[in-house]
């Protein structure tokens, strides 16, 4: 799944009604009900401020509201667009001021959808990754290898420790560090200390690795 790092806004004007989204990462209803009541506090004038959020998965929580549309032409519209995407984790809201020009089911549906897709795309999108941190102790001698394995399979350092012998930690998914293990053990013969940690959830954000709590 993938999740939204760094929320964004975005307008589009449909025959002179303007519709802001603003789109933000929420980890719980309550997050989502502060941040739709945010919204509806930053455009509290205008006629309508319809939202849509997923959070967890397998299966996601979803709630959508159309906020005096017509039944299904904006909250829904936008919670479709979240889930064809593989968004969770997020919250969306449009907030539309009226032109004077009505604009049909139809015309709703397309304005919702679309200022809500101008927001999720103006927005920082990363995958939500599931893995967890492998000890490294070693000696000296080893260090190179190590290192030259985690290059390879693309895992992160997050710590080095050098006493009398070499503690170093890295960051991958479940499936590299199984397969870092393998290959430490063989090229070492055995002689690395290993050990994983809890598994933990993280995303990459700029070429860094963000633990999510």
């Amino acid at each position: 799944m993938k999740i939204i790092y760094k929320g964004a806004s975005a307008e589009l004007v449909e025959k002179k009604s303007r519709f802001i989204a603003d789109i933000a990462p929420v980890r719980s209803e309550a997050e989502a009900s502060a941040f739709i009541d945010s919204v509806k506090k930053k455009y509290w004038d205008c006629r309508h401020n319809c939202s849509a959020f997923v959070i967890g998965e397998n299966p996601p929580l979803t709630r959508c509201s159309d906020d005096g549309e017509p039944a299904g032409t904006a909250g829904r519209p936008m919670l479709e667009m979240l889930l064809a995407e593989g968004i969770t984790d997020v919250c969306i809201v449009v907030s539309r001021y009226f032109g004077g020009t009505l604009l049909g089911t139809g015309g709703l549906i397309r304005a919702y959808a679309g200022a809500a897709k101008l927001a999720l795309e103006s927005a920082v999108v990363s995958e939500k990754l599931t893995g967890c941190i492998l000890s490294c102790d070693i000696g000296y001698e080893l260090v190179g290898k190590v290192q030259y394995i985690a290059s390879q399979l693309s895992l992160f350092e997050m710590s080095s420790e050098y006493g009398e012998r070499v503690l170093l930690r890295y960051l991958g998914t479940a499936h590299d560090i199984s397969r870092a293990v393998s290959l430490i053990t063989e090229s070492t013969a055995g002689k690395a200390l290993l050990s994983c940690g809890d598994p933990l959830t993280y995303i990459v954000a700029g070429g860094s690795p963000v633990l999510l709590k």
